[in-house]
């Protein structure tokens, strides 16, 4: 149970989910500002968030109280660039300026990734977002920018936030074509255009000689097959591939992989591929792989019949989530969920580890793990002992993996302080530390530590050790 003496411990966020002042010292719109407000009557928005941007120096205090040695965060690429593609915003500049500088100071390494879902409005307006070539060349352009002005601090470079949810939920594109197969369609050219984005930003950092590592963000879930029935297993595969393996296949070889050009073609999906675009592609290996993991899945073949909504199947099955025509997705019996249906699986974890470093061998960093609960605030305290119960777990087995032979950098588990969640507001909390806020009254945003933050604070100091 031995973690390599240089491991990085940190915890994570990203900017829209914090920082709030999203219209504060230049800053442009962003699709995940726009999302928020459709719903602000109901949950919390962007508007405020945590108001990391104020209080950054708080933060970063209870970061180095907590022993962290690593913090993931996000850019606002319209922060930097308002439109997007235009003119530098420096009053943006100078704030993640001040930022690094603080984490530096405290001994804090930054792990940063340059687009964690808040694209520019300004970029939907001009564009269409990814649906366009010129997206691309924008977010080169954004990610040279950053490289010149942070890359002296930061040495982790993270590309695009999970690029898979992104092309699966068009509307975080601005994307609101009401046909599903135009939606997704639509999805799928995004999804090649920011391949290409992805290839050209690893190879500018390359050719501007930077100093440390640049790789993508996966979102990946461990899917295991319903039975040992041949066909669930080979679905269970085929929705591992389709979900987290097409996307790390193409930056890793270079070439998006046959079994996804079959699948798309299949269904009239397939994204236009441009001459030169084998080229843009190719070449762009990266020097690790950032994963955020959660949950495990239990997948089947698919069937229309009504027998899958049978209560008394010993797999009982997640009805609002299947594949038509090729996967069922069931839940596990044998793994607890909590509200959400997201489940707690601290061998699939392990499993997912090993997988993962089997097929690429690259270094893995998890940027995001982490358990979504009610939280509640009694007497000035936050006994979250099921959070300490998941993080246990997680933590056991990636000693365990790291025994198996994998190279794992680092841990930063979703999330530092609570966080705008993207669909639930302030209502689903993950953070080790609480902000007293409800989805309608900001408060004072008061920082309170919960008993997460000080077990969590134990085990970074004893390196790993969970007991």
């Amino acid at each position: 149970m031995v973690f390599p003496k240089k491991f990085l411990w940190g915890a994570s966020t990203s900017a829209f989910q914090i920082e709030g002042a999203y219209d504060e010292d230049g800053k442009g719109l962003t699709t995940m500002d726009i999302r928020s407000f459709k719903d602000s009557d109901t949950i919390a928005d962007t508007k405020i968030a945590m108001d990391h941007y104020h209080k950054y120096k708080e933060d970063v205090a209870l970061m180095k109280e907590l022993g962290m040695t690593a913090y993931r965060m996000s850019i606002s690429w319209a922060r930097v660039l308002p439109d997007g593609d235009g003119e530098i915003n420096q009053k943006g500049i100078d704030f993640y300026n001040r930022l690094f500088d603080e984490l530096v100071a405290n001994g804090i390494t930054p792990i940063v990734t340059l687009y964690h879902f808040d694209l520019p409005i300004g970029l939907v307006k001009q564009y269409g977002g990814f649906q366009s070539r010129k997206c691309i060349d924008a977010f080169v352009k954004y990610a040279e920018i950053c490289f010149t002005h942070f890359g002296d601090r930061v040495k982790h470079w993270l590309t695009i936030n999970e690029q898979m949810v992104i092309s699966n939920l068009p509307a975080f594109q601005g994307i609101e074509a009401q046909e599903k197969s135009i939606r997704e369609k639509a999805g799928w050219q995004t999804y090649h255009h920011m391949c290409i984005a992805h290839a050209l930003v690893v190879k500018k950092y390359r050719e501007m000689g930077m100093t440390g590592g640049i790789g993508p963000v996966l979102s990946y879930s461990t899917y295991y097959p319903a039975s040992v029935d041949p066909k669930d297993v080979l679905t269970a595969k085929q929705v591992e591939n389709l979900k987290v393996f097409c996307l790390m296949d193409t930056h890793f070889h270079g070439k998006h992989p046959q079994y996804l050009i079959n699948y798309l073609t299949e269904r009239d999906l397939m994204f236009t591929m441009e001459a030169g675009d084998e080229a843009l592609l190719a070449n762009a290996k990266p020097d690790f792989i950032g994963l955020n993991w959660y949950t495990t899945g239990v997948v089947g073949a698919y069937s229309d019949g009504t027998d899958i909504n049978d209560a008394k199947s010993e797999l009982m099955p997640r009805r609002d989530r299947n594949m038509p025509g090729v996967a069922q997705f069931y839940l596990n019996p044998y793994v607890e969920y909590n509200e959400w249906n997201w489940n707690t699986d601290p061998e699939g974890l392990r499993y997912a580890l090993l997988g993962m470093w089997e097929r690429y061998h690259l270094p893995l960093l998890i940027v995001e793990n982490g358990l979504g609960h009610r939280d509640t605030l009694e007497n000035g305290e936050v006994h979250d002992t099921y959070r300490i119960k998941y993080l246990s777990g997680m933590i056991d087995n990636m000693s365990l993996a790291i025994d198996d032979g994998v190279e794992l950098m680092a841990y930063c588990p979703w999330s530092f302080i609570d966080v705008l969640s993207s669909s639930n507001g302030i209502e689903k909390r993950y953070g080790l530390v609480y902000i007293d806020r409800t989805d309608s009254d900001p408060k004072k945003l008061e920082r309170i530590p919960k008993d997460s933050y000080y077990w969590y604070q134990k085990c970074i100091k004893n390196n790993g050790s969970t007991s």
